[in-house]
């Protein structure tokens, strides 16, 4: 294992959480709903949005396989990254030039933004296995997710004294200290990536390479096909895929809307940005400890409780009134957003096959990015319809109610063995196949 490439590896994540954090969670929907959107009711701003980061992860959606298929066949997963990377670091450098009322402005820079950073993940995340040995990658991928609560936390709360206490950076308004914080996210990003871009692994290309992007596509379609047949032999993995589907969206609306959502009903900017605060801080100690727990009784119940308070935080939301209820909700999503995520991954990986975890990952990243898009546009369209925002949130109980629903479906020990059975097999034609190399060579020779 090469120390430096894991430990930039790591370092990506604490890089490119700040785009997470301040862009998409704190201070770009504020942002767009007071200025870029400053000519629309609050309530459509809200829609406008959601219905931005639909389009976006329609976007990464429909290019996952493109990229899954380069990243796997051309062994440049550090080249492509930096494109992408550098994609989502100039979109984040766009916004300090948003004006008031340039919401399509902000809208196109969100979608670029959105693929450069979710593009680059498909890279990063694809780079794991070829950086670690498989009994040591739960940890490292759990010291990434770590680094990214707090990158993402620090560089949080100082752009959050650049809105509130201008004059402490020699900006005349809140409005400067909003631009200097797009401004920072993308020096952060573009710093802090600086060891992967040198250090990234690099693998031998595959033979035959696609002469086109429209082969890389084909072939990214083929194998796509290809997963989803071979899946269908394991029905505690589908229901478990499906249950994904709707709770994962739930989730990442939740997260993508919470704070123009609290706009829209009147919570201020500062009290917007503490609960955000609040959110990072919390989550760092509780996805470790909800994370022991998970390994003691079991990630399926753990996972059925940490989605029963996300249908209490929903519920809480469309009743609240003041920040106060903005802070305990904070909390409250921080106590259940890491333990909810890495208890999905456990199980996922306790379903597959050993020998196809990266395979079948992929298939989960390709149909999770398709089902994000649906809970923003649901939000988007129920607080349009309504004319109410808070419709729009309590609309997610649906995705949150039905992913529970299908999770309790799941029968672990029988998919566990299944995915044993399927190891064993695997195993016995690899036997037979070194058999009959065996075998030729010796009448060969």
């Amino acid at each position: 294992m090469e120390k430096r490439a894991v430990k930039a590896w790591i370092m990506y994540d604490w890089a490119n959480s700040a785009y997470a954090t301040t862009v998409l969670a704190a201070v770009l929907p504020v942002f767009y709903a007071s200025v870029a959107a400053a000519t629309l009711d609050a309530d459509t701003a809200a829609s406008y949005l959601a219905y931005t980061h639909s389009i976006g992860m329609l976007c990464v959606a429909l290019l996952t396989p493109l990229l899954g298929t380069l990243s796997d066949l051309s062994g440049r997963k550090g080249d492509f990254l930096r494109v992408f990377a550098l994609i989502g670091i100039m979109a984040t450098l766009g916004f300090s030039i948003v004006g008031e009322g340039d919401w399509l402005l902000a809208s196109v820079l969100l979608i670029i933004s959105t693929i450069g950073f979710a593009g680059g993940n498909t890279f990063y995340d694809a780079m794991l296995p070829d950086l670690v040995p498989i009994e040591r990658r739960e940890m490292i991928s759990s010291k990434g997710y770590a680094y990214g609560y707090i990158g993402g936390g620090l560089l949080l709360a100082l752009n959050l004294l650049m809105i509130q206490q201008p004059s402490w950076f020699g900006l005349d308004s809140t409005l400067a200290g909003t631009r200097l914080a797009f401004v920072s996210v993308a020096i952060w990003w573009l710093l802090f990536s600086i060891p992967i871009f040198r250090f990234a692994p690099r693998r031998p290309a595959a033979r035959d390479l696609p002469q086109s992007w429209g082969g890389y596509a084909r072939v990214g379609a083929r194998r796509l096909r290809q997963t989803f047949k071979q899946m269908l032999r394991f029905p505690q993995l589908i229901r478990m895929l499906v249950a994904f589907w709707f709770f994962n969206d739930g989730i990442n609306t939740i997260i993508l809307m919470a704070t123009i959502y609290g706009t829209s009903i009147g919570i201020g900017t500062t009290d917007l940005m503490l609960a955000l605060l609040i959110t990072q801080f919390v989550g760092f100690p509780c996805t470790l400890l909800l994370g022991a727990w998970a390994q003691r009784w079991g990630a399926k119940p753990i996972l059925l409780v940490s989605l029963s308070v996300y249908i209490c935080i929903v519920i809480l939301g469309y009743f609240m009134t003041e920040a106060l209820h903005f802070y305990i909700l904070a909390g409250l999503v921080g106590v259940v957003q890491g333990v909810s995520q890495s208890t999905a991954r456990s199980l996922f990986s306790n379903l597959m096959p050993s020998g196809r975890t990266g395979e079948y990952f992929g298939f989960v990243n390709i149909t999770g990015k398709f089902s994000s898009i649906f809970g923003p546009f649901v939000f988007g369209l129920v607080g349009q319809l309504t004319g109410s925002s808070r419709w729009g949130i309590l609309s997610l109980i649906f995705f949150f109610v039905a992913g529970i629903a299908f999770l309790l479906t799941v029968k672990v020990q029988q998919g566990i063995t299944d995915a044993q059975l399927a190891d064993q097999e695997d195993q016995k034609q690899w036997g037979r196949h070194a058999l009959k190399v065996g075998s030729d060579i010796n009448v060969s020779g």
